[in-house]
């Protein structure tokens, strides 16, 4: 990755963001500034500095309720994925979201056990922690990240190496990580009002979810659904707006859930993919 950042009084800051629909932003602000340290690592990894690390959450929280934006919680999968990249960028000297070899920002979250569909990135170096929080306030780029309504969780590493801090602030919209029988029982718990019976019997539509289109041949001799609705989202508070307008309309009496893997290159995003099958 390029070199290119901005600089305020000695202090270099970087933004990343990426959503589950694999497209990175990079919001690359300023001019060339060439960060000269020695690539290399003390023989002990340094410690985090834990205090400055909640001191720059706070600050966040405060900025974000001056502008209605919900309070940050704090995430130890993310911070343990911040603390590899600081440890990282120390090592390299030059600040980068990703050198040679390292993996994604999603891809190091996800790894580190955080459920996610949205990850951003904040990175910088700087005397203190209210002076990095400044930059990030009078960067676009960061003051984005830093403010982004959507976003819920926070982890954040500060370790302090050659006279400076190296910060690493690694934001996200969590995902509840939920088993197969889990998300079943949520999406039955929004059908339940509609008055329609859930049967106990997931097999057919546990098949069903499984397959591109129509039925499965585990369904063949079995009472064939009027309706078949197969969806994948990471968010399970309400059901998609055609099945809910099928369960809605009256002509149903039953209705079978079915929870599979998800489809298509989530990588390490979290999601969930169901058939509903109505009688």
């Amino acid at each position: 990755m390029n070199q290119f950042g901005k600089q305020f009084s000695g202090l270099l800051v970087r933004p990343l963001r990426a959503t589950s629909n694999r497209r990175f932003f990079v919001a690359w602000v300023g001019s060339l500034v060439l960060l000269l340290a020695p690539s290399f690592m003390d023989a002990q990894e340094p410690a985090i500095l834990r205090a400055d690390a909640e001191q720059l959450m706070a600050l966040a929280n405060q900025a974000r309720a001056q502008v209605g934006a919900p309070p940050l919680h704090w995430d130890p999968a993310l911070a343990e994925a911040a603390r590899k990249h600081t440890v990282r960028m120390i090592s390299e000297g030059p600040i980068a979201h990703i050198y040679p070899g390292e993996l994604q920002l999603s891809e190091r979250a996800g790894l580190a056990g955080a459920h996610f569909d949205l990850v951003e990135e904040n990175i910088a170096i700087g005397s203190s922690p209210a002076q990095i929080h400044d930059a990030w306030m009078h960067s676009q780029g960061h003051r984005e990240n830093m403010l982004n309504p959507q976003v819920n969780r926070v982890g954040i590493a500060v370790i302090s190496a050659r006279g400076v801090l190296y910060a690493t602030a690694d934001f996200s919209h969590g995902v509840e990580n939920l088993t197969g029988d889990q998300v079943e029982a949520q999406v039955a718990s929004l059908i339940a009002p509609s008055g329609v019976r859930i049967l106990h019997d997931h097999s057919i539509a546990r098949a069903a979810c499984s397959a591109d289109r129509g039925l499965p041949p585990a369904a063949q001799g079995s009472a064939v659904p009027s309706f078949v609705m197969r969806w994948q989202d990471s968010d399970l508070s309400h059901l998609p707006k055609n099945l809910a307008d099928q369960l809605s309309s009256g002509h149903y009496r039953q209705a079978a859930i079915g929870s599979c893997l998800p489809e298509g290159p989530g990588g390490t995003f979290t999601a969930y993919r169901i058939a509903v099958l109505l009688y």
